[in-house]
């Protein structure tokens, strides 16, 4: 897919009708993304005194949301997301509960390690099923092109906010209320979510051929190369999430290590607009290796300024800004190139695949960089996370074929009328991607 977004079509895809109520509830329910997780390790690390054990607890809460993304997807896409993210709303909301009352009680760290992943696990699948809604309510074309890139800035900025949220909550007289909080918005926001009119409306779907396997989504050759492109993405943030912080506080500025991934953040969010306008490569097969190559490239750079100019975290603040530009455009990419890869009827565990690559591409750029970082310092650390993200863009590169061979249905107006949301025919086709690209040229109404 080669076709641009415009900033009409971001208010095409914003105003659509039977948009706007889940689209205001998913919000709510992913604003605490960033912030539980973090929540959980300071109040952990808060209540035990213990950063391992507050470390072990985030990290299996990040376990635990890479199983629960891709079952509750696959679940999804079988019954749609009504009663799944219902159901998995509840048991979120009892797990987390019986969490903080464990970490109250001085309960064993093997426990807290359970809960936690119980916890993660139930996290309610809103994001993928938020991304596979829009293909239910937009035809392919530049406003769905809009609408995925709109979902990759907004989880950015929530990425952004989240771990700012955690530590002013932390401030709070009770150090657990972060963790409260941020549990109570993610479920009001899922069950507002699941009962909207377009969720409910939402026509669940025999079993396609790959969604009863074991395989699922992955069935697809694309699918098993788009997550190599997610886990490399993953990856070198990780090497940078660890190595950052290590700069900064071997510069005497502890605390300004959380301000200087905000600042990479800040600028992929305002690229990350732009380059949806006008994405460049535009054959979807290039634009998964070369930008993967390039993020590799940009963060290998921070070796410089880091070892030339170790104390000087203000020239560290300014290359950052240009090797987070490139952040935002591969997160709306993978997403657009589910549309392409994802076997029929598997479009939203397909996305929880993406949510688990990347989740565990961040647990291993996290722990391979602390590795690097004692033993060799923090500037080995970007070098590392070059050498990673160029190896995996040049293994993508190897199998972009597999990205454009897969025929694909397209499906416009799964809603129909009966559900209130205005009448739409139904259109699917069978069509490779070059068809696809030149189908999607031409806009095709609502």
């Amino acid at each position: 897919m080669s076709h641009n977004a415009s900033l009409a079509d971001y208010r095409t895809a914003l105003t659509t009708h039977g948009a706007g109520l889940p689209t205001l509830c998913s919000l709510l329910a992913r604003l605490p993304v960033a912030m539980i997780g973090f929540s959980v390790l300071l109040y952990t690390q808060h209540v035990t005194g213990s950063f391992a054990v507050a470390g072990l607890v985030g990290a299996s809460l990040l376990v635990g949301v890479a199983i629960g993304s891709v079952v509750q997807g696959r679940i999804i896409d079988r019954f749609g997301p009504t009663r799944p993210i219902l159901l998995a709303t509840a048991i979120f909301t009892a797990a987390i509960i019986t969490l903080v009352t464990e970490i109250e009680r001085g309960a064993p760290t093997t426990l807290l390690a359970a809960l936690a992943v119980a916890s993660g696990s139930a996290q309610p699948g809103v994001p993928s099923a938020a991304r596979s809604l829009w293909a239910r309510l937009l035809p392919p074309g530049p406003a769905r092109e809009a609408a995925y890139a709109y979902e990759a800035i907004s989880m950015e900025v929530f990425f952004i906010l989240g771990p700012g949220l955690a530590g002013l909550m932390l401030l709070t007289p009770w150090p657990g209320s972060g963790v409260v909080a941020g549990a109570a918005c993610m479920a009001l926001g899922s069950a507002g979510f699941a009962l909207s009119p377009a969720a409910r409306a939402w026509r669940a779907r025999p079993a396609g051929e790959h969604a009863g396997s074991v395989v699922g989504a992955l069935a697809s050759a694309g699918m098993r190369t788009l997550v190599v492109a997610v886990l490399g993405f993953g990856v070198v943030i990780g090497f940078v999430e660890v190595a950052v912080p290590a700069v900064a506080t071997r510069a005497g500025e502890p605390t300004i290590g959380g301000l200087l991934l905000s600042v990479w953040s800040l600028s992929s969010v305002l690229f990350g607009l732009g380059y949806s306008l006008r994405p460049w490569p535009r054959p979807l097969p290039l634009r998964l290796p070369v930008l993967l190559a390039g993020f590799g490239v940009l963060v290998g750079l921070l070796f410089l300024p880091t070892s030339l100019a170790p104390t000087s975290l203000l020239l560290l603040a300014g290359c950052m800004v240009i090797a987070g530009a490139l952040i935002t455009p591969q997160a709306t990419s993978h997403s657009t190139a589910i549309d392409v890869v994802a076997p029929a009827g598997t479009a939203t565990e397909a996305f929880g695949w993406v949510i688990t690559a990347a989740t565990l591409g961040l647990s291993v750029g996290h722990s391979t960089s602390g590795l690097v970082v004692e033993r060799f310092g923090p500037p080995m650390s970007f070098l590392a996370a070059a050498c990673c993200g160029l190896l995996l863009a040049a293994l993508v590169w190897a199998r972009r074929h597999t990205l454009r061979r897969s025929a694909q249905p397209v499906e416009v107006g799964e809603l129909g009328a009966d559900a209130g949301l205005g009448r739409s025919p139904q259109l699917r086709v069978d069509v490779g991607v070059d068809e696809l690209d030149d189908l999607t040229r031409a806009r095709v109404g609502p």
